[in-house]
């Protein structure tokens, strides 16, 4: 597939269509690839992405702003910080399946950048700063308040995962909870994490990730849900 159709396919699903369609191809292209091509490094994410930062911290204020109105400014900030985190956007970007799209180098590639969340969450800010170039701040409003802003109830359930679980384990049910690292697989480089969490002998959920933390965050948010269906939530 040509990056041309790549870029028609992403465009399909971001739900915007990109007058100057170079935009777009710009805020998924990382430096490692402009630098193999030999293109100027002003072409990568990185401008994008310090503009769509902007539009997306003014986009998630006004937004808690207006949806809690009895939360200070503290409560606010600390709500708006994990909802915009690297950890956040990563996982935001999954319903775009972003990471498939990203133009990377072959180092980069071969080193798993395509799942990296720090890459992930830095090319989702800069489609945002994509879409607001080029077609101002209501598209770029929207596609923020579909991919970021909904299922916040899930969203936030991931987010505080660990420490969700380990308060509602140890402080209302009274049980002892732990993690399990199940696997270990990759090089050194680009390692993947099983994890497995129980609550004493009982496995509640799995997860998998490039850090043990990650993992453990996968693997809390599985046993959230599974505890949310039987009503412990």
């Amino acid at each position: 597939m040509s990056n041309y159709d790549i870029m028609e396919v992403l465009e399909e699903k971001i739900g915007y269509s990109f007058k100057n369609r170079a935009l777009l191809k710009q805020a998924v292209t990382h430096s490692s690839y402009t630098n193999e091509q030999k293109i100027r490094r002003t072409k990568n994410y990185e401008r994008l992405e310090f503009l769509g930062d902007a539009v997306l911290e003014l986009v998630a204020s006004e937004f808690l702003f207006q949806e809690y109105d009895s939360m200070s400014e503290g409560e606010l900030t600390k709500k708006r910080a994990s909802m915009v985190c690297e950890p956040a956007l990563a996982f935001c970007a999954g319903d775009l399946d972003l990471g498939r799209f990203i133009l990377l180098g072959k180092g980069e590639e071969g080193t798993g950048g395509r799942r990296r969340d720090s890459i992930v969450s830095d090319v989702m800010e800069a489609v945002i700063g994509a879409i607001y170039l080029d077609g101002g701040m209501e598209p770029a409003r929207a596609f923020i308040n579909r991919y970021v802003l909904s299922d916040l109830e899930d969203k936030q359930l991931f987010y505080d995962s660990k420490s969700t679980l380990q308060e509602l384990i140890q402080g209302r049910l009274k049980k002892d909870f732990h993690y399990d690292l199940l696997k270990e697989s990759g090089p050194e480089h680009d390692k993947l994490f099983s994890v497995a969490v129980y609550m004493e002998d009982r496995l509640l959920g799995t997860g998998q990730g490039r850090t043990k933390k990650a993992a453990e965050q996968q693997a809390a948010y599985q046993a959230l849900l599974l505890l949310r269906g039987r009503g412990c939530i």
